[in-house]
């Protein structure tokens, strides 16, 4: 089964995507946790069902993990581009039961299947050999929780409840097909615009909002 799992932005700083965040829901993200075998950490939040927000950043407290962090957060000048020009929500993550199936017919679009922590692996992800985004993050990277599924009890629930995914992106004929292979459960509806962008209506409290 292929489904989404997670929203991602993907900031300068953590400071800076949950105070984006604030700005777009109207809801401050709490803590999540720190990844020592990535050199990064995050705020997440439920989005309903088994879905969530992940804000993720490099840890200014952390070291450099000796192989490519995730979300192409090694490019630093990338990850401030695109915050710069308002593509903040970047990525998403899809999860599979065999993540090695998945990968296979896909000739290296995705990366390598790399299990995480490499020390005393408990799931695995996708990540190119240079640490970017997938199809410039125009496809999911992938989780393959092992039978352990992301325990939604780690994650606040702020009553936010996710309505619609969209991808806005140049050239539809380049990913159509692809999605339609992928098939997976709550992929982002495409749409044709002259840029690749992200756009997620979350319900809240306060109304429907719209986070980029």
């Amino acid at each position: 089964m292929h489904a989404l799992d997670h929203l991602t932005i993907i900031a300068p700083t953590l400071e800076d995507g949950v105070a984006h965040v604030r700005g777009c829901l109207d809801l401050d993200v709490p803590f999540g946790t720190r990844h020592a075998y990535m050199g990064t950490h995050n705020h997440r939040l439920q989005l309903g069902g088994r879905v969530y927000l992940e804000i993720v950043a490099i840890d200014p407290k952390g070291t450099s993990p000796g192989w490519p962090r995730w979300f192409g957060l090694d490019d630093q000048n990338t990850v401030h581009k695109d915050w710069e020009a308002g593509r903040r929500l970047r990525g998403w993550v899809a999860r599979t039961d065999d993540m090695d199936a998945t990968l296979a017919p896909h000739d290296g679009l995705f990366g390598a299947h790399v299990s995480l922590p490499p020390e005393a692996p408990e799931f695995g992800f996708s990540i190119p050999q240079d640490g970017g985004l997938p199809f410039d993050g125009a496809a999911p990277s992938w989780i393959d929780h092992r039978s352990e599924p992301t325990s939604m009890a780690d994650i606040p629930d702020l009553g936010a409840r996710l309505v619609s995914f969209t991808m806005t992106h140049p050239d539809l004929s380049a990913v159509t097909g692809l999605y339609q292979s992928l098939a997976i459960e709550g992929a982002p509806d495409l749409v044709a615009g002259s840029q690749l962008t992200y756009r997620a209506e979350i319900k809240t409290s306060s109304g429907l909002r719209v986070l980029t």
